[in-house]
């Protein structure tokens, strides 16, 4: 999910965890909690593309670096708060930290230097907090003595809470979470909720708000964010709800066309849960089709057929490159020549942007393969695709969620 949800994520787990204790800190470590986990974005600092691409949502957002990192960070924070010596804590945590997510880069498809380079990275990111923490607590003449009402296990709890429900909630959207790093590479993912659904955020966002003005003196903060919690579990059952009815149109629909498919998924298009984008994959073909539960029947009107082409990347199957997108894309990926002998590798599971100059479907995520020293090295395409602005894909996407 996007990182303001994933901030009020765990600024309310932090408030059920810790805010009788805590009062205010307890939201601003949950949602520093709830922010770690995609830290691994600094990778992108120090690596290439594909590198990045395979870190990302891998071993920080896996079960094993829920459970072991807060054990280690929460002694740290315990320490700050007690006001003790923190150099060898420090020191110590840098270390056990470094080793963790060494451990999880060191499996992937991600040459040594690399992995040294995005393990100090990250590490570092992770790390910042507690340094900067301390730096504040060294200014500050007088603060409240909170350090005795608090151990090491109740800091490690709140950490824990809130850095183990991100790869959660992370793995109901379509990117994938591969929650059992270093052991297994296999990207789960749910397809239920788009990565930014304003539905989810803002109502559970307002709860937090209001929780946090309303003090920790009143009772009625620690129900205000109860029911926050509430409300963006209910709308999660929703979109699980939403998905098994929206699967049933499509199965429907593909099986009224003919279309013969081995597998097939769906997946909310952006910003929604009311407009939904489908796959399904046949043996040359891809048949793409849109619903929404606003149309007025329960049907996929038209289906887009999209050429695999794979047999463009035939040659080039044991690049790095190609493995790892095509890994990436969970098998959803259709090749076309590109500009100068280059082939675009398209990943279908988001949907399309706009269309190029031939009229062919552009999709939001795509790369350039081109041949270099007999390989093919991916070249990452940042401008949006397609002929279309922004501003009318956008009034495009309303008009169809509003329904046919």
């Amino acid at each position: 999910m996007d990182s303001l949800t994933q901030i009020t994520l765990g600024a309310a787990v932090g408030e059920a965890v810790l805010g009788k204790k805590l009062g205010n800190r307890a939201m601003l470590w949950g949602a520093i909690g709830g922010t770690i986990p995609d830290l691994d974005v600094f990778s992108n600092l120090v690596t290439d593309e594909i590198s990045s691409l395979a870190f990302h949502r891998a071993i920080t957002h896996s079960f094993t670096f829920a459970f072991i990192a807060p054990i280690i960070l929460g002694g740290l924070l315990y320490k700050i708060y007690k006001r003790e010596p923190v150099a060898s804590a420090f020191g110590k945590s840098s270390l056990a930290i470094f080793l963790l997510i060494g451990l999880g880069a060191i499996f992937m498809p991600i040459p040594p230097l690399e992995v040294f380079k995005i393990t100090l990275a990250v590490c570092v990111a992770i790390l910042f907090f507690p340094l900067l923490a301390h730096g504040i607590l060294s200014l500050r003449k007088k603060q409240p003595n909170i350090s005795k009402d608090l151990s090491w296990k109740d800091w490690s709890w709140l950490l824990f809470w809130a850095i183990f429900t991100h790869p959660l909630l992370d793995a109901c959207t379509t990117y994938g979470t591969q929650l059992f790093q270093p052991f297994w590479d296999y990207r789960v993912a749910f397809n239920n909720i788009s990565v930014a659904d304003p539905a989810y955020t803002f109502p559970f966002l307002l709860a937090v708000i209001i929780a946090l003005l309303a003090g920790r003196r009143y009772p009625i903060r620690s129900i205000i964010n109860y029911v926050g919690i509430g409300i963006s579990c209910i709308y999660l059952l929703f979109t699980f709800y939403n998905k098994y009815k929206v699967n049933q149109v499509f199965k429907a629909s593909l099986q009224e066309e003919g279309y013969t498919y081995d597998r097939f998924m769906t997946s909310p298009t952006i910003l929604n849960n009311l407009l939904w984008q489908g796959t399904a994959e046949g043996d040359t073909a891809y048949y793409n089709g849109t619903y929404s539960i606003l149309d007025e029947k329960p049907v996929v009107k038209e289906w887009v057929v999209i050429p695999k082409r794979h047999e463009l990347l035939d040659d080039y199957k044991e690049d790095r490159s190609v493995k790892v997108l095509q890994w990436f894309s969970n098998g959803y990926w259709a090749a076309r020549p590109g500009p100068d002998g280059s082939i675009q590798f398209n990943d279908l599971r988001f949907g399309t942007f706009g269309e190029n100059e031939e009229g062919e479907a552009e999709f939001v995520f795509h790369f350039l393969l081109e041949e270099q020293d007999g390989k093919m090295v991916a070249i990452p395409q940042r401008d949006p695709p397609g002929d279309g602005d922004i501003g009318e894909v956008f009034e495009e996407l309303i008009e169809r969620i509003k329904g046919i």
